[in-house]
């Protein structure tokens, strides 16, 4: 089974399991992490769903696209290194053991 680990905006940190291509949206989401808002549905749109992963090149992660970082480049919290919106990201056996931190979208 795939599992990464969750830090939440409190700082509490869970293991959660996902399946290879899920959405890390819908794995947070469905893991009941409300501060995952996405507003728009996962449509790239919004970036309430914005974390950080850091070691990005160590999990495979795909290379961000540039709709996805003008939207993160908007946001208080954005770091070019670690942010990423979470419905952009397709899960994959390369991603097991990745430690995904959840931004607050306040």
């Amino acid at each position: 089974m795939n599992k990464i680990t969750v830090v939440a905006v409190d700082g509490q940190q869970q293991e959660v399991t996902f399946n290879q291509g899920d959405s890390l949206m819908e794995v947070l989401r469905e893991a009941g992490y409300e501060e995952i808002e996405a507003m728009c549905g996962g449509c790239c749109s919004c970036a309430t769903c914005h974390v950080k992963i850091d070691n990005q090149a160590t999990y495979k992660l795909a290379e961000i696209e540039e709709d996805e970082e003008m939207l993160l480049s908007m946001t208080d919290d954005y770091d070019q290194t670690t942010s990423r919106l979470s419905c952009q990201l397709s899960m994959s056996d390369a991603q097991s053991g990745m430690t995904v931190s959840i931004v607050s979208s306040d």
